[in-house]
């Protein structure tokens, strides 16, 4: 009963929510308001569904209360609503799924989905807490159970993901059982402000454990469940965070084709040679592509998800405009780069709080005369807290003026793992403060002070204003702010100034000034221009840096807090919200004029999106037109088109099927049938020897004849007679071939393919990083040494060619229709099918050919999706096959076997060896 009632009043809220819309747009166009209101009043009532795997709520669950009384059921009903009832909610206010809000319209309606951070046992307290978050929270909780919980949570996120994507190979045994898994509650990321971090418990790194993956799965599928029940698909944005939910695009799409869904990773990405690693790195490829927007922090993460989509999927991606984008199956799938920012207001409100100025006053006095560097991290295992402080023991041993003067603040936050990992880490930190503060320390002084517990919103910022340098040496990080949180807190650290002594000596009270250490390993290091870099592994350059940021002026301190103040206030966590909302709505604005249908099974599925005009070619529409046609000219493309692309390479000759359906086809006297390629006429003459009537185009036209029986000609634009014994001069080739030799000598799986008319430099068997990289020199060095010769330099699929101007597909097309409108016979049927970049001429050719026959009816048509200027498809060359077997049906049998006898018998009848003379 509460359920309906939810559900019913999400319904009522949404449609009052549709009414205001109404309303103001109508009131809009009865003021004559600005052009494009109506639009921003559109996407401004739009609902935003916001999915992480945490909430962003703080649950303290009821105390449990010993069964007393008479025991009866009454009495057990009446201690059950009071269990129930005990449950308390609020905000966290640190977490960025929360924060993020402020970047969206007031107006828009936000509902979060994710699991709670304290388990909910019963079945009915389950819903009694789901219908309170609901009505109150507008949370819609995702409950798991528990054994699927701790193999999701603490197995394949903590122990495979987590480590893999920090770089961090399985090159342990995985556990014998997922007993050691223990489940606990973490305290958050005082540095991300979102639950990705932490060390896996039980070392981290294992190797890839089945079970761990299908309960990922299936925690994903609780995910897109939870979404289906609320979503209004028409209406709704969808935007998934982190790396717990890497499958769920796929579930969603399977579900909606045409959901707007945006997704944001807040880890790092590996390159390729690290994620090839992992058994299921396909399936969450082509997970993430089933997302419309994929967000990354840095250029580096990006760089490194596209070079696994080319390695590994062979997809490619491009950049217009400043937009960079993946092709996947006619849909285009936008890549995000932008960092996440810090939530200035709360900050402003923090630093106004009475306990933070109590607190800070109270680490005036303490550190009083001391210059303190900080440092605040989770006891992980990728934070680099140890070299941290062997780095500063090295600064104190390199640099004695500043023992007794500069000490090193290091907060540890609890680690969120249990683990043998977990505390070496902790008795190495232990060990090196201990021997630092033995060996350095004196009577009212501590080099290091360690801070190992959870530290409060307040204090925390307590410490990042006195702090004259803030220090981060992580190994690996997603997006760590708390430079950024530092910068924030130390601009207003002036008004502390006027009213308490100042940390140092000779201060300087209204001085805004900061200083930043930072590994150049974390995703913030790009955008903090000002900050000392350093490799973290590198003790000595650490304790260097240390100095160099202690001795550094007061004005180039103040310039560069100035510089990062100015970037970390204008790039807060509302402007990266609104960034990634507006390029969400642009990458998404063509999904209602597109025609999408799904294919593939389990997480294979993707979308297919096509055009309104691109549709495909069916067999019983182009056989009615076939059957009427009295003149019908076939043109087709031979690699990709009628034989599979990759049978080309070892063998290229057609199958058996493939020569039946062509004879068949050319036994009807109406038909014209020609095969135009990029192959030899060599090896077109071998393959094609039992087609009598077929004609034939090789090496993109450049030589073609209409029957087996008649001679080669070259084309008109390489003649300049209609005669077939000019000399061509091929001196060019000279130049060619000890130029791609050279890059074939340098270019492991690279090969040169030399024709008659052109040669051919292969790459696609090399690295695809360095085989495009190889290519676009290459081009660029013929380019410049060919520029006085009479040929063409093209790169095309993995492919560098160069072959004599003026020659094409097209032009042999061209050739063809000219020839046959000369003898009368023009054609009121045009079939042409190819499948790679060079078909593109033959179809814009024909099209232009055509246009003026109102008569004639012409089918270009392309294989697999993919942008062309052909307005049909077919999926592969089984289709192209089917279609054409069909089109041979649909033939009158008894008519070709006349019109072979009377060809055979007569030679005054137009035949197409007679139409080139």
């Amino acid at each position: 009963m509460a359920e309906g009632e939810s559900r019913e009043e999400d319904y009522r809220r949404r449609e009052r929510r549709r009414e205001r819309s109404k309303m103001r747009n109508s009131s809009g166009e009865e003021c004559g308001g600005r052009a494009g209101a109506k639009e921003i009043d559109e996407n401004e009532y739009r609902r935003m569904l916001i999915v992480g795997h945490r909430l962003p709520l703080i649950a303290i669950p009821p105390r449990r209360r010993g069964h007393g009384g008479d025991g009866g059921g009454d009495g057990d009903e009446q201690q059950q609503q009071q269990q129930q009832e005990g449950w308390k909610f609020s905000w966290d206010e640190d977490s960025l799924l929360l924060q993020l809000k402020a970047g969206l319209p007031k107006e828009m309606e936000v509902m979060y989905i994710g699991c709670l951070k304290v388990e909910v046992e019963s079945m009915e307290e389950q819903e009694q807490v789901a219908t309170t978050l609901l009505q109150n929270f507008n949370c819609v909780p995702a409950f798991l159970p528990p054994d699927v919980r701790t193999r999701f949570y603490h197995g394949f996120c903590k122990q495979t993901l987590w480590p893999l994507f920090h770089y961090l190979l399985p090159l342990s045994s995985p556990p014998p059982a997922p007993d050691h898994l223990h489940h606990h509650q973490d305290h958050g990321s005082y540095g991300s402000g979102y639950d990705g971090g932490g060390s896996g418990g039980g070392g981290g790194g294992l190797r890839f454990n089945r079970s761990f993956w299908q309960a990922y799965v299936s925690v994903n599928k609780i995910f897109a469940d939870k979404v289906m029940e609320v979503i209004s698909p028409d209406d709704d944005y969808v935007w998934i965070h982190d790396y717990h939910l890497m499958l769920l695009p796929t579930f969603l799409r399977k579900r909606f084709n045409k959901v707007r869904l945006g997704y944001f990773l807040h880890t790092p990405f590996p390159s390729s040679e690290i994620y090839r690693t992992l058994p299921v790195r396909d399936e969450i490829l082509k997970a993430l592509l089933n997302a419309d927007l994929i967000g990354f922090h840095t250029f580096d993460y990006a760089r490194h998800f596209l070079s696994c989509c080319s390695r590994m999927l062979g997809l490619a991606y491009e950049s217009k405009r400043g937009y960079i984008g993946l092709e996947y199956y006619g849909r285009m799938v936008g890549i995000k780069i932008l960092p996440v920012g810090i939530h200035m207001g709360q900050l402003k409100l923090g630093l106004q709080l009475p306990a933070t100025k109590w607190h800070i006053r109270e680490l005036q006095a303490e550190f009083e005369g001391k210059t303190v560097l900080l440092g605040m991290d989770d006891m992980d295992i990728f934070k680099g807290i140890g070299l941290k402080l062997l780095a500063f023991e090295q600064l104190l041993l390199l640099h004695s003026r500043w023992r007794g003067r500069v000490m090193l603040l290091q907060i540890v936050n609890p680690a969120r793992g249990q683990g043998k990992d977990v505390e070496e880490l902790q008795n190495e930190a232990d060990v090196i403060a201990q021997r630092i503060n033995g060996r350095f320390g004196s009577e009212g002084y501590e080099p290091v002070v360690l801070v190992q517990r959870h530290v409060p919103f307040h204090e925390r910022i307590a410490y990042y204003t006195v702090a004259e340098c803030c220090v981060v040496t992580a190994v690996r990080d997603g997006m760590n702010l708390i430079p950024y949180e530092y910068i924030a807190c130390r601009e207003g650290r002036s008004q502390w100034d006027d009213d308490a002594s100042s940390v140092g000596p000779n201060p300087e009270p209204t001085k805004k000034k900061s200083m930043l250490i930072v590994s150049e390993f974390i995703g913030c290091s790009p955008s903090l221009s000002g900050a000392i870099r350093v490799n973290p592994w590198n003790i000595e350059a650490v304790a260097e840096a240390m100095n160099l940021a202690i001795t550094l002026p007061d004005s180039e301190q103040h310039t560069r807090h100035e510089k990062h103040f100015q970037f970390v206030s204008t790039h807060d966590v509302a402007y990266w919200a609104r960034s990634f909302i507006g390029d969400l709505q642009r990458t998404c604005k063509g999904h209602a004029r597109q025609r999408c249908y799904g294919i593939g099974f389990g997480l294979g599925f993707r979308v297919i999106a096509l055009d309104p005009d691109f549709r495909r070619l069916r067999t019983d529409l182009i056989a009615s037109v076939y059957k009427k046609s009295s003149s019908r000219a076939i043109l087709l493309d031979y690699n990709g088109t009628i034989i599979p692309q990759a049978t080309t390479i070892n063998d290229p000759t057609p199958s058996s099927e493939v020569l039946s359906v062509l004879n068949t086809l050319c036994s009807d006297p109406k038909n014209f049938v020609v095969i135009i390629s990029g192959q030899s006429r060599n090896v077109l003459e071998d393959c094609f020897s039992s087609c009598e009537r077929l004609g034939l185009a090789a090496e993109h036209g450049y030589f073609y004849r209409w029957h087996r029986d008649s001679e080669w000609v070259r084309c008109r634009r390489q003649r300049g007679y209609w005669d077939t014994s000019s000399a061509v001069n091929f001196e060019w080739k000279q130049v060619v071939e000890p130029v791609m030799e050279k890059y074939t000598e340098s270019t492991d799986g690279s090969y040169i393919e030399r024709k008659e008319s052109a040669i051919v430099w292969h790459y696609h068997d090399a690295d695809p990083d360095f085989g495009l990289w190889q290519a676009k020199e290459l081009l660029d060095h013929l380019e410049s040494v060919l520029v006085s010769q009479p040929v063409t330099v093209k790169r095309g699929a993995h492919i560098v060619e160069v072959k004599p101007q003026g020659v094409s597909k097209g032009v042999v097309v061209e050739e063809l229709l000219a020839m046959m409108s000369l003898k009368s016979v023009s054609p009121d049927f045009v079939l042409c099918i190819g499948d790679d970049r060079s078909d593109q001429d033959m179809f814009e050719t024909i099209s232009t050919s055509m246009a003026q026959s109102r008569s004639a009816e012409l089918f270009a048509c392309t294989v697999r999706q993919k942008p062309s200027k052909a307005k049909y498809y077919l999926d592969d060359v089984t289709e192209v096959i089917r279609l054409l077997q069909g089109l041979a049906a649909a033939s009158d049998p008894a008519a070709a076997a006349a019109a072979v006898h009377c060809l055979a018998s007569s030679s005054s009848n137009p035949t197409l060896e007679t139409l080139h003379v």
